[in-house]
């Protein structure tokens, strides 16, 4: 008999990130990012990401995150370096856009039209986004997985 079928995953829903406070961490983040707030309770809040979506879930215990991250994809990657610097935000040391959040999330920031990563046209539409276009680079490394997005 044959191996049975092994699911494929196809991307990801969501991410959940552990903070030490709801409204704290939204006002950290809101200096930071423009984001539709979906739901929020003391312990928990969901921020929209298009068809995707960050939660907070109240409760980090563990030390701050070193090589482990989540990569954050965003219209003006320059945009957020300005924030950061702003609001006093340090960055870790490095070739990328990484910086630590108050509880100890590493989070990377990443200019949507550098990366491979796509939204479907319907979804960037409803996002208000429809203007945003890839570089040459990601539209070559689409085009080499037969993904060419334009």
């Amino acid at each position: 008999m044959g191996e049975a079928k092994k699911a494929r995953a196809v991307g990801f829903n969501h991410v959940a990130l552990e903070v030490g406070d709801i409204e704290e961490a939204l006002a950290f983040y809101g200096k930071l990012f423009d984001f539709t707030l979906r739901r929020k309770t003391d312990s928990q809040a969901f921020i929209d990401l298009g068809d995707q979506f960050i939660n907070f879930a109240r409760g980090r215990r563990q030390a701050p995150d070193e090589k482990r991250h989540v990569g954050l994809v965003v219209d003006d990657k320059e945009a957020v370096r300005r924030a950061l610097e702003e609001n006093g935000v340090e960055l870790v040391p490095g070739r990328f856009l990484d910086f630590l959040d108050p509880w100890g999330n590493r989070i990377e920031i990443i200019g949507y039209d550098n990366i491979q990563f796509t939204k479907a046209p319907h979804v960037l539409r409803g996002m208000g986004m429809e203007d945003l276009r890839k570089n040459e680079k990601a539209i070559r490394e689409l085009s080499d997985k037969g993904m060419t997005p334009e």
